[in-house]
């Protein structure tokens, strides 16, 4: 058997979504005038396409079309541009800085902002990174590390092998986990790394509300074909709620695909006259670490709606 193929065998619910990821970006990649230009998610979404043709996952047999979805694809890769974004003006602030690609299932953002001199770290699931180690290869400065976030081992790791400042990114990561899991990482990412930068992808808690919850697990466990055991667990009411978590912590900047000035978003632009819908899933960036005047201080956040 072909080892991706074995590999892909193994894949818990949870860790599939990476692969929802990169199909997506392939697919932008290929379009007339690209959103995101991914050439590395092209090439190993070619190499794994022709071993899902006769998996019994619904969720394997759908990946091939996800492509054919436009609103899905958009948002995504709407996503993965605006981190690359962060990632690039960062590593432009902190020459040979290190980026820590959390939950970064196929992601291939060390080829689309090398800059020369940057680390990566990319960092999943031990089944995820042994799927990924078949198809990229590390370097010197692009490491691939098979642990949970939830581990501290990497945070170890981390703090012998690099000085800093560090930008962490939880791409589309952390609504899957506990909530005390993602406060106590966040605390301790505070702690231990001070002076860095922290950008996660948020969910609003508005939606746990049980008359609202059903939605969001039918759209993740039927139209996108994903197991009973993937759904959103983790949330914020703002951006500012993550800063009484432990002094230092400072909201820097909120990011909302919808308010992009993207023609193709069209109709997603009526989503920017509701809080509840604008801020649904929604990115937020922090300092972690004494305030930095050179840093923009944020205007405006999010309510409960």
């Amino acid at each position: 058997m072909d080892e991706a193929a074995s590999r892909l065998a193994t894949l818990s619910d949870v860790s599939t979504t990476g692969l929802l990821t990169a199909f997506a970006h392939a697919a932008e990649s290929r379009s007339e005038v690209p959103i995101l230009k991914d050439p590395w998610a092209e090439a190993i979404v070619d190499r794994l396409t022709p071993l899902l043709a006769d998996t019994p996952s619904p969720f394997y047999r759908k990946l091939r079309r996800y492509g054919s979805q436009p609103a899905l694809v958009l948002h995504l890769t709407m996503r993965a541009r605006q981190y690359d974004r962060y990632a690039r003006a960062f590593a432009a602030r902190h020459p040979g800085a290190t980026v820590v690609n959390l939950g970064c299932g196929l992601d291939t953002r060390f080829w689309r902002i090398d800059d020369g001199g940057l680390h990566l770290y990319d960092l999943d699931l031990p089944e995820m990174i042994a799927l990924k180690r078949v198809l990229v290869e590390e370097t010197d400065r692009y490491h691939l590390v098979g642990q949970s976030v939830l581990d501290p081992a990497w945070r170890d790791r981390l703090a012998t092998e690099q000085t800093g400042p560090f930008l962490f990114l939880a791409e589309g990561l952390f609504m899957y986990l506990p909530p005390d899991d993602v406060r106590s990482l966040v605390v301790d990412l505070r702690s231990r790394f001070a002076g860095s930068e922290l950008v996660f992808e948020a969910f609003n808690t508005a939606w746990f509300r049980p008359c609202l919850k059903w939605m969001i697990d039918v759209k993740l466990q039927k139209a996108f074909g994903l197991g009973k055991g993937v759904s959103f667990r983790f949330g914020i009411r703002d951006g500012h709620e993550v800063e009484s978590w432990a002094p230092g912590i400072r909201l820097l900047e909120e990011w909302s695909y919808v308010d992009e000035e993207e023609p193709r978003l069209g109709a997603h632009r009526l989503l920017r006259i509701s809080k509840l819908l604008r801020y649904t899933q929604w990115t937020v960036r922090y300092g972690l670490g004494p305030e930095d005047a050179s840093e923009p201080e944020v205007a405006s956040a999010p309510t409960d709606p």
